[in-house]
């Protein structure tokens, strides 16, 4: 991915990110924040199920959308904030569950799989560190799910927004970079990675599950 597109992918997270969150303050149960909220979600998991020619996903997603719709028809509804925090815990919560699945004894770790996609020499080494960090990134996303319920329950509104829509894709990004420090730090042999190779093999890790 060239950089003004990564640079240009950053800054609409970030203008979605705010966006979402002025919606939220001023205007939760509107119709039109309903869908500006679920719907770009709703839209990926259906053309990712599309794609993948995985019909259950997309059977899920077309059923959401049309709870969005009548939702939206109707005129939005009364107390919207759960259908926001239950969004956030569950991205979040199927992401964990997709790190966590990786780590069981005999499997190979997410991290570990896309590691040996873009390494020519994947020491044993680099195989440990990349299984504990696929275990880190379980535990942030479990982390997310625990502080977006504690939020939600004990403090105002207007800081379970904020943390959703403004500390959550901040506190990935740390994380993304303190990684990135300590691992050349800590572990050498790691060949530099480009962005756009990581993604590549995703992509390819993405296509040999479906």
């Amino acid at each position: 991915m060239p950089g003004w597109r990564l640079l240009a992918a950053v800054i609409a997270l970030a203008g979605y990110g705010w966006l979402s969150h002025w919606l939220m303050i001023h205007m939760p149960a509107q119709p039109w924040t309903v869908a500006a909220l679920f719907g770009p979600l709703l839209a990926a998991i259906g053309i990712t199920g599309l794609k993948r020619r995985h019909w259950p996903t997309l059977a899920f997603a077309a059923a959401c959308i049309a709870v969005v719709v009548a939702v939206v028809a109707h005129g939005g509804v009364a107390d919207v904030r759960r259908l926001y925090v239950m969004q956030h815990g569950a991205i979040n919560a199927v992401l964990c569950w997709t790190f966590a699945m990786t780590l069981r004894p005999g499997s190979m770790a997410l991290i570990t799989m896309l590691g040996e996609r873009v390494h020519t020499n994947f020491t044993q080494a680099m195989r440990d560190y990349t299984r504990w960090l696929t275990g880190v990134w379980a535990l942030y996303f479990a982390a997310m799910v625990v502080i977006s319920v504690l939020l939600y329950t004990l403090a105002p509104w207007e800081w379970w927004s904020f943390f959703c829509n403004a500390l959550t894709p901040l506190a990935a990004i740390a994380l993304f970079a303190v990684e990135h420090l300590m691992r050349y730090r800590r572990h050498p042999e790691f060949e530099r990675v480009s962005i756009a190779n990581a993604l590549r093999a995703y992509q390819s890790h993405s296509a040999g599950a479906r």
